[in-house]
């Protein structure tokens, strides 16, 4: 029995346990964040199934004959980390007002302008098109990323990656809960002129409406700020495609150099494309600091909680490829 018992324990890493807290954490959130009302009547039973089910793939991942749960349990965290995300919505539509007004009032006091409508005056649909197109890579750059770490098979930095980037979305998400922010295409600008004000060519209108879909605002919606997400502070954009480019450059990876293009161009979308106000994109590189500096001592952390597994090299700067090439 305690062998079986170690041997679960071993299977569990730190990345599961991180998802656990997190879960664990969004459920008693849940129940008082929310007085009065069933919402973790529906979150906690969800949250447990998640827990098990990650117990159970950590487990599963051990068994070389079960190589499909295998790559489950790697790569499960990219759609839990989305799931969480609308978690935090439905805890955040009861929650606390808006400080959208202050993050204005903030803008506008650096620049001595709102930095979204004075940059209306550089639009240009070839522009937009671009940069929407890049404001919709968010994903696919981090999972480029992890993907070319796993095709080498570097599974030791993959592993740290896929923690650190998980760890900086529930850094965000904590910060979308502190500070509830909508964002200036639903407070400066008119949220159903957005595409006659700032037009693109093929993909810009489709783009916009699949984003506005995962942040909970369906189409012709009469009131779109009274469901929108609140995401704005601190730009999580920001925050995780900078650790993506740390990630990038510290391990020469292959596709590092179109991800600084792609990178770069995107976090000029989140203000240019009206999602967020400049001290949105502050916040997100200080989130962003915050995350690959407390990241290693987390990792290593939960990594001895871990029965008998395998110690992981935390010295970065040491670990990276004498010869990436």
């Amino acid at each position: 029995m305690e062998l079986k018992l170690a041997s679960y324990a071993r299977s569990v890493s730190a990345v599961d346990l991180l998802n656990i807290i997190f879960i664990a954490l969004i459920s008693i959130i849940s129940i008082i964040y929310v007085p009065g009302a069933a919402l973790w009547h529906v979150i906690a039973p969800i949250n447990l199934g998640l827990c098990l089910a990650i117990l159970f793939l950590g487990v599963a991942s051990t068994q070389p004959r079960l190589r499909i749960l295998r790559f489950l349990h790697d790569w499960y965290p990219v759609a839990l980390i989305f799931l969480l995300f609308k978690e935090v919505y439905l805890i955040m539509q009861s929650g606390r007002g808006d400080i959208d007004q202050s993050l204005i009032a903030i803008d506008h006091w650096l620049f001595g302008v709102n930095p979204t409508v004075w940059l209306t005056r550089f639009s240009a649909p070839v522009l937009t098109e671009i940069l929407q197109l890049a404001y919709v890579s968010y994903y696919l750059l981090m999972i480029t990323l992890a993907v070319e770490l796993h095709l080498r098979g570097d599974l030791e930095r993959f592993s740290f990656v896929m923690f650190t980037v998980t760890y900086g979305f529930f850094l965000s998400y904590f910060g979308y809960m502190l500070f509830p922010a909508v964002g200036p295409r639903l407070t400066l600008h008119t949220f159903g002129s957005i595409n006659k004000e700032l037009p693109g060519l093929y993909f810009t209108d489709a783009l916009r409406s699949f984003l506005n879909s995962g942040e909970s605002i369906p189409n012709d919606v009469p009131n779109p700020i009274a469901v929108a997400q609140r995401d704005a502070f601190p730009s999580g954009h920001t925050q995780m495609t900078l650790i993506i480019l740390y990630f990038a450059h510290l391990y020469r990876v292959k596709s590092r150099y179109v991800l600084y293009v792609v990178g770069t161009l995107l976090i000029i979308s989140t203000v240019y494309l009206r999602y967020h106000y400049v001290v949105d994109l502050i916040g997100g590189v200080l989130f962003m600091a915050f995350t690959v500096w407390t990241a290693p001592k987390l990792f290593a952390w939960l990594k001895s909680w871990s029965v008998g597994t395998e110690r992981v090299n935390l010295h970065l700067e040491e670990s990276a490829p004498a010869s990436p090439e």
